[in-house]
């Protein structure tokens, strides 16, 4: 394979040349592909289809009628599920609605409400800062965003965020109130946190009193390739003294239906509640139909074990064409370096300094939409321009292929370009 950073300027002229005749012949092709989000396609849904017929008795085990107000923190058959899965005691979660997302906003937003442990609420300080492992999950930057919450981005190493990074800023600086974490098969490059890392984050000396691990678990279940094992954060933060700093977020949103899911908040008895206290307020109670669907859809934690092997057999074939296509397009050109994720839902890219924008760019005027370069970092702002998310999930396999060869020929001339403008 041709190494672009090796060429001269009258080779990359060449080969700008070519690159520019296969992008106008992709062009000609009226692409509309959709890859900016992780969606899933339409057959991963269909997996599911049967969920929807479970409910042959609206009456719980304990004799409640589920269509009825009433059960603030979930049915008692729905934590057991979960218990069963997460190995997370059933008094130390809530059975929330759809959304895990929804969940973590509500967490935040309390904090900044109310406070917790006697310290002032978040709204009464002068700065509130938070820690951003990055690339990360774009929906978590913007919650703080959103509240005004100073993000400080944090490298990622292979083993999860960089600790040493981490614990020299949190010892000093009591305005730094938490963390946001993703700790197996993390969005977007599938990184999964070490117990080394985990008993770190659950153990470290922090000023602030309050501050809190947003323990984002969201692919905790999503295996693709071999299996990976995670650290129990709880019993790394029981082992610490540390009961309280961690809101540890689950949902079905990505096993089931993501638009009717069930999310789930676990933490220390005390931490929960401190959130019943406040939700009672929020919600008589969540959608206990759904949750009575999907126990009886599962049955068990062994049921949603088989079904995510089903569901890996679904999604194998893709990032097998997103990772074989940059093998043969890409390797050794080094113009671009990948992740090889075990399981969850995305492929990290990483271009050229600079180059990421103009790829995302060339890719949307070909008819094919990524999530936007820079959506991965606090503020959208990639201090590189280099880290794409590639989400390959939602299309059809035919046209992720296609997608992908066109996503190549967009690397290639973005850093032929690149490379020319520095010679």
């Amino acid at each position: 394979m041709l190494d672009f950073t090796k060429c001269s300027v009258e080779q990359l002229m060449e080969e700008k040349q070519l690159l520019e005749k296969k992008y106008a012949d992709y062009v000609g092709q009226k692409l509309k592909l959709d890859m900016s989000r992780g969606k899933p396609a339409s057959t991963q849904l269909d997996l599911n289809n049967d969920i929807l017929s479970t409910l042959e008795t609206y009456i719980t085990e304990d004799g409640t009628d589920a269509r009825n107000y009433g059960v603030l923190d979930g049915l008692s058959e729905a934590k057991k599920l979960f218990s069963e899965l997460l190995n997370i005691a059933p008094a130390n979660m809530i059975i929330g609605g759809n959304s895990s997302l929804n969940l973590m906003y509500d967490a935040m937003t309390r904090l900044f409400l109310f406070g917790t442990e006697g310290e002032l609420p978040w709204c009464k300080l002068d700065k509130v800062k938070f820690l951003c492992p990055s690339p990360g999950y774009d929906r978590h930057f913007a919650i703080c965003e959103d509240l005004g919450i100073e993000m400080i981005t944090v490298p990622m190493h292979e083993d999860g965020p960089d600790m040493d990074y981490i614990e020299s800023l949190v010892k000093e600086d009591a305005s730094i109130k938490g963390i946001w974490c993703v700790p197996l098969y993390s969005n977007p490059q599938g990184i999964c946190y070490s117990d080394e890392v985990v008993d770190r984050l659950a153990s470290m000396q922090t000023a602030a009193k309050d501050f809190r691990i947003f323990w984002d678990n969201a692919y905790g279940v999503h295996h693709i390739y071999d299996e990976v094992k995670l650290k129990d954060i709880f019993e790394a933060a029981h082992a610490a003294g540390n009961e309280n700093r961690v809101y540890y977020f689950f949902s079905t949103s990505k096993i089931t239906f993501p638009g009717a899911g069930v999310a789930l908040i676990a933490s220390s008895l005390s931490n929960i509640a401190e959130i019943k206290k406040h939700m009672s307020i929020q919600t008589i109670g969540h959608d206990k139909l759904n949750q009575l669907r999907t126990v009886n859809y599962f049955k068990n934690a062994d049921g949603i074990r088989v079904h995510m092997k089903k569901l890996g057999n679904e999604l194998r074939p893709k990032f097998e064409i997103v990772l074989n296509t940059l093998e043969q397009e890409l390797a050794g050109t080094g113009l671009l370096s990948w992740t090889k994720p075990q399981g969850g839902y995305f492929v990290a890219v990483d271009t050229l300094p600079g180059c990421a924008k103009e790829t995302v760019k060339l890719a949307k005027e070909a008819g094919v939409v990524l999530t936007g370069a820079g959506a991965t970092f606090p503020y959208q702002n990639d201090p590189q321009d280099r880290n794409i998310r590639i989400a390959p999930t939602y299309p059809t396999v035919e046209e992720l292929q296609k997608a992908m060869e066109l996503f190549c020929v967009c690397v290639k001339l973005a850093g032929v370009n690149r490379l020319l403008e520095s010679k």
